[in-house]
């Protein structure tokens, strides 16, 4: 229960001083090592990891891991976890992503109609986490990706440390701010494109921009929708990524209940504009790459002007970083995912809700299902400007983590030096060796027998 307090805290410059003397019990220096913890065993922690998914599914989401070493490093977040809950950490703590990936960042359209840019994944969000967690997933990311993209270890090095630097300099920035003005900070599409020099590129953001408000932008892998003998409206099946749940697995869930408590916990002026549509269909959707496996339905809605709505329905399981001791949740893990989307976005999705399955007691959560053009363009930013988007997700990072820590603080430690920069840089590159070697024996010993659906 929040209790006010008159009592004065201390101000911004002890703040700062109190996070710079954490580096005489932490030193920055120290976050550059990488020591594997003993008997480390990555197999088996994705062994685990894939107990509890829908097994048909196994194959595709070892398909996709085995596509890169990013892909990997993406579908590996339990193998992460377990390794950075041995390593070092100035204990400095903000409700976290727990799977900063580049991937994990991109553009969405707010209630209020503006393109944003943001933190854009929140399955294994924790409280209450150091936030060098978040920043050495997402140094690493950028390593593995520039190599993957052929670029040097210097030139992987360099853009590790670049996106880290945009974090430091972000928080210091945002250490200036006041509390409000710090939560009130968003990342606007169109400032980002100000700042882009690439033409291709450039060219690509403002067609997604112009283009946001269109209800009809299906291009892509986004859901057809067609009628049916009957006339109803139906998703189209796009396997093995899109397709109707067979009866076995149907069986398991009780989909009307999982709708009836969306709307149960959905905000009564929510739950009142979604009335106006009625529920069509609901199929299945394998998502990303280390989601795949995970229940997660799209639910196709229809208003009286069958103009569609369509809103994505995931299941919530325990955060890797409560498996591996980061961190911890008492709560439904819905109301994780949900309370830590809306701590880290500038701007959250007003259908976000968690609802529990009546049938098999799992814990799922809701949001609206992102168009493909705005979201399709973090994967043309990162293969087109790599370090100008590393840089993005940097600066976007710091002013998720300001929202639920104290920006002073963290400035103090981080500091004004580049200190902080090239640890993390060094540990980003001793980290992608790792993942490295775990792809390749990931490769190694992978089936993928059975049969997709």
């Amino acid at each position: 229960m929040f209790t006010q307090t008159n009592q004065r805290g201390p101000d911004r410059r002890a703040r700062y001083a109190a996070g710079k003397a954490l580096r005489q019990i932490v030193p920055r220096e120290r976050l550059a090592d990488f020591t594997p913890p003993a008997n480390r065993n990555a197999a088996a922690i994705i062994a685990e990891t894939e107990r509890d998914r829908i097994q048909a599914l196994l194959p595709l989401r070892r398909k996709s891991m085995a596509e890169s070493p990013h892909a990997f490093l993406r579908g590996a977040a339990d193998v992460m976890a377990a390794d950075l809950a041995t390593q070092a950490a100035p204990g400095i703590r903000a409700q976290v992503c727990g799977d900063c990936h580049l991937m994990n960042f991109g553009a969405f359209i707010s209630p209020e109609g503006h393109a944003l840019f943001d933190v854009n994944d929140f399955d294994e969000t924790l409280p209450n986490v150091d936030v060098t967690i978040d920043l050495r997933r997402l140094a690493t990311s950028v390593v593995v990706a520039a190599l993957g993209a052929d670029k040097s270890r210097q030139a992987a090095r360099s853009m590790a440390r670049s996106a880290v630097k945009a974090y430091r300099r972000g928080m210091i920035e945002l250490a200036g701010l006041s509390p409000l003005q710090a939560w009130n900070t968003r990342v606007p599409l169109r400032d980002v494109v100000a700042q882009l020099r690439n033409r291709v590129l450039l060219g690509a953001v403002h067609a997604a921009i112009a283009s946001h408000r269109d209800e009809d932008d299906f291009a892509d892998n986004f859901p057809k929708v067609a009628k049916d003998s009957c006339g109803d409206w139906r998703v189209e099946d796009k396997p093995p990524r899109l397709f109707h749940l067979d009866d076995g697995v149907a069986s398991q869930f009780d989909l009307n209940g999982l709708i009836a408590a969306a709307f149960a916990n959905l905000p009564l002026q929510v739950a009142s504009l979604l009335r106006r549509y009625r529920l069509c269909d609901i199929a299945f959707k394998a998502v990303g790459v280390g989601s795949v496996g995970a229940y997660c339905t799209i639910a196709l809605f229809m208003s009286a002007d069958d103009e569609r709505l369509f809103l994505q329905i995931k299941e919530a399981k325990r955060s890797v970083l409560e498996r591996f001791g980061l961190g911890a949740w008492t709560g439904a893990q819905g109301e994780r995912v949900v309370e830590g989307q809306r701590m880290m976005q500038a701007a959250s999705d007003i259908f976000l809700g968690a609802m529990l399955d009546p049938a098999s007691k799992r814990e799922f959560y809701m949001r609206q299902l992102k168009t493909r053009r705005l979201g399709g363009l973090t994967e043309v930013m990162q293969r087109h400007d790599l370090l100008n988007y590393a840089k993005l997700c940097g600066r976007t990072l710091a002013r998720a983590h300001a929202r639920s820590s104290d920006a002073a603080t963290l400035a103090g430690y981080t500091g004004k030096s580049e200190a902080f920069d090239d640890a993390l840089a060094s540990f980003a590159m001793l980290y992608a060796r790792q993942n490295a070697k775990d792809y390749e024996a990931f490769r190694a010993q992978r089936n993928d027998a059975p049969t997709l659906p």
